[in-house]
Parts: C-alpha cells; sequence; structure tokens
C-alpha cells in the first residue's frame, strides 16, 4: 500500500499547476455557456429543471476553483476563458452539420460533449484533490464534495445520452448496461461513487 505523502506546505512545479488550474477554468466557462444554451432549447421539458441546477452548480464549482487559484496565489487568466467562450461559440454550426438549423442529432452530439465535459472536470477535481494532500491552502473536503457531484452529475448526463441516443436512431437506451453487466461495470468514467443519485 503506498504510503501518503507528508504536507510540505506547497506542491511541486507550482508554475505547471497554475496553467493547469486556467485551463480546467477555462473549460468551466465553456461548460457554463453550453449548458446555457441548452436550456433554452429544452424549456419546457423535463430536462430544463435538471440542466437548470447544473448550470448552478457549474457556476459554484467555477468559483470554488477561482478560490483554490487564489490560495494558491497563482494568477487567473481571463484571456483563456474568453477564448474558450468564442471556441464553443464557433463550433455550434459544426456540430452537426446544419449551418443554420438544429440536425435531429443535436441534442446527442451536446449531451455527449456534455459527458466528456463533466468526466474531464472531474478528473481536475481528482488532480487538485492529490495535491491536497502536500499543500494544505487546497480544501480538501470541498474537493471531496465537487468530486461526488460530479459522479452524480455523469449519471444524469449518461442516462439522458442514452435516451437521447435512442431517440434518434431507434433502439433500446438501457443496452449499454448489458455490456457493462458482463465487464467491470465501468461507462468509461471510472468508480462512480455517487451512482444511483440522479441529477435533479
Amino acid at each position: 500500500m503506498t504510503q501518503a505523502p507528508v504536507p510540505t506546505g506547497s506542491v511541486s512545479h507550482p508554475e505547471l499547476l497554475a496553467v493547469y488550474v486556467n485551463d480546467h477554468l477555462a473549460a468551466a466557462a465553456g461548460g457554463i455557456e453550453l449548458v446555457s444554451r441548452m436550456i433554452g432549447v429544452h424549456r419546457g421539458t423535463d430536462r430544463e429543471q435538471p440542466l437548470r441546477q447544473l448550470l448552478d452548480e457549474l457556476r459554484e464549482e467555477k468559483a470554488a476553483i477561482t478560490g483554490i487559484a487564489q490560495a494558491l496565489d497563482f494568477p487567473v487568466r481571463q484571456y483563456k476563458q474568453v477564448a474558450t467562450w468564442v471556441a464553443e461559440k464557433a463550433s455550434r454550426a459544426k456540430l452537426n452539420g446544419h449551418l443554420l438549423t438544429r440536425s435531429p442529432s443535436s441534442d446527442l452530439v451536446e449531451f455527449e460533449f456534455l459527458a466528456s465535459a463533466v468526466r474531464g472536470k472531474r478528473s481536475g477535481f481528482e488532480t487538485l484533490r492529490i495535491a491536497a494532500t502536500v499543500d494544505s491552502r487546497i480544501d480538501a473536503d470541498l474537493l471531496d464534495r465537487l468530486i461526488r457531484q460530479a459522479n452524480r452529475q455523469h449519471d444524469w448526463v449518461t442516462e439522458v445520452r442514452r435516451d437521447v441516443a435512442a431517440s434518434v436512431f431507434g433502439g433500446d437506451p438501457s443496452a449499454p448496461d448489458s455490456a457493462a453487466d458482463g465487464g467491470n461495470g465501468d461507462d468509461g468514467g471510472g468508480d462512480d461513487s455517487g451512482a444511483g443519485d440522479r441529477q435533479g
């Protein structure tokens, strides 16, 4: 069993961690923009309220990571967040092959992208949680909560993504579960300790 590191009061390679944190802040800005737009698309459906909850949580997470950056005396690079916002805007016409209208696959592409984004940001939380074991300025309890929250978000997005895939192409949205039952039960996202705790 690996021995727990002794806290040193400072992370190694802080300049690299500063870049890493800013990259995740930029990704958070893009996620907020995407979910804000998705709320408009799904207004009046049973997906609207869970998306609104997700948006609130994404904003909270972005504020939390900003707070960690400040605690570590890292500069927050706003230009990266602006660049991500512009890229998300520009990608709208490229996602589904329709320039002026939504394709039937638009919802599927967006929920697949969202699922990947949630997995990516959860990895970021886990990396910071590891760093928290050697730097007491990083709030370990906060990161534990954010990891659990990301697990729950991933459960919900995965469920919706499968439902949307079935509505677009036909088929049984529960079919991937049979593959999981024959393997390790992993949906590509690792050990989701929040399994069964759905969004909304």
